[in-house]
């Protein structure tokens, strides 16, 4: 039961649809049918499944009203055939229309129960999840997320953009494991990058942040499975009044970049450990640097995007994917494709949490392609 001052499920507005009728539809063709053919066909009998399908979408009290209307109707057709027998079918709709109203509350019990966890999932979306789009000057940020435990609404894949005096920096990462087990790592790794990216000169720096808190935060769990704790992660900084972007990666699949020459991977190299491994492999982290020009796109993604299959088992080809996307999209654009062609081709059944972010340059320096650097920290 809904207890007051507590937010209900939305019921649907406006008219019913033939489905959520379809208990009234059933009921006039099962009286129907028994009034106009011979008794001893007896469709009479099955008019107690009228309220045992409704209780299966509407609530307690139109259910019990629909079982009275069928033991109405029983009664109007035992007087009008009397030798029907009729009464053990009357029997049969009261005990069916008592168990229907009770299945009926125990469905809404469960719904609201469902409706609570998912308000506390969407508030948990809201601190781990940035909302988007976001637009800081030339560059141009949109995000797809979905996850893998759908009635979670939020799994172990995370994001996040910031504005800072360094640039536009930008974390996308994968915690192992996925649903609502993963989603406390990914909140501690987060907001450690919320508040590292505004204060850290370099990404190393806030790499190192991002260990730092992933390993207090795991450090509450057994010791034993240290290893199996882990979450990569690609750190992008895109410089203000710049021509370049910067990107740290650990352990993480590489961005793509899509410009007029074609799409290009942007692998680092050399490798950064992953998050919470750092103490098992060492902590030297590299930074390399890539050059764009205005009309190029950024793909940042986790591997959810990659290793969905296709009934064959074949993985999704994300690089020839993007290879295709000949005129120049909006990063809404991109997203809403991906997200179109990764349903068709996995014909949808996702199984791991997804997200990805396009980042868009507009109206910004021109340069040629390739790398321009690399830092060692």
């Amino acid at each position: 039961m809904v207890k007051p001052g507590q937010p209900r499920p939305r019921r649907p507005q406006g008219r019913w649809s033939p489905v959520q009728l379809s208990p009234v539809i059933l009921t006039v063709v099962i009286a129907g049918l028994a009034y106009a053919t011979p008794p001893d066909m007896a469709f009479s009998r099955i008019l107690p499944a009228a309220p045992a399908l409704a209780a299966a979408m509407w609530p307690v009290l139109p259910t019990v009203l629909l079982g009275t209307v069928c033991f109405l109707l029983m009664v109007g057709l035992s007087l009008v055939f009397p030798g029907l027998g009729a009464w053990y079918t009357v029997a049969g709709i009261v005990a069916v229309t008592v168990a229907a109203a009770y299945g009926s509350h125990v469905r809404l019990q469960r719904e609201q129960s469902l409706f609570q966890v998912r308000l506390v999932a969407d508030a948990a979306q809201q601190v781990v999840l940035s909302p988007m789009p976001r637009r800081f000057g030339a560059v141009e940020i949109e995000s797809l997320y979905l996850a893998a435990a759908a009635e979670a609404r939020i799994g172990g894949d995370f994001y996040e953009v910031a504005d800072t005096p360094y640039g536009v920096r930008l974390l996308i990462g994968d915690v192992r494991g996925k649903g609502l087990p993963a989603v406390g790592t990914a909140a501690a790794v987060v907001n450690s990058f919320r508040e590292a990216a505004y204060d850290e000169p370099d990404l190393a720096g806030i790499a190192r942040r991002l260990e730092a808190s992933s390993t207090r935060y795991n450090s509450a769990f057994s010791p034993d499975d240290l290893a199996e704790r882990f979450s990569t992660a690609v750190l992008v900084e895109i410089p203000h009044e710049d021509n370049s972007v910067r990107i740290l990666n650990c352990g993480h699949p590489p961005p793509l970049l899509l410009n007029r020459d074609g799409v290009r991977v942007l692998s680092p190299t050399d490798p950064s450990p992953l998050l919470n491994l750092a103490s098992l492999i060492g902590d030297c982290y590299s930074t390399d640097t890539f050059a764009f020009t205005p009309a190029d796109q950024l793909l940042l993604y986790t591997d959810g995007v990659t290793e969905a299959r296709d009934r064959t088992g074949a993985f999704f080809p994300l690089t020839d994917w993007m290879r295709r996307r000949t005129a120049p999209q909006r990063p809404r654009e991109l997203l809403d494709g991906l997200h179109r062609d990764l349903l068709t081709y996995s014909n949808g059944g996702l199984d791991d949490d997804i997200a990805a972010l396009a980042v868009g340059f507009r109206n910004g320096p021109d340069s040629g392609h390739g790398p321009a650097g690399r830092e060692e920290h």
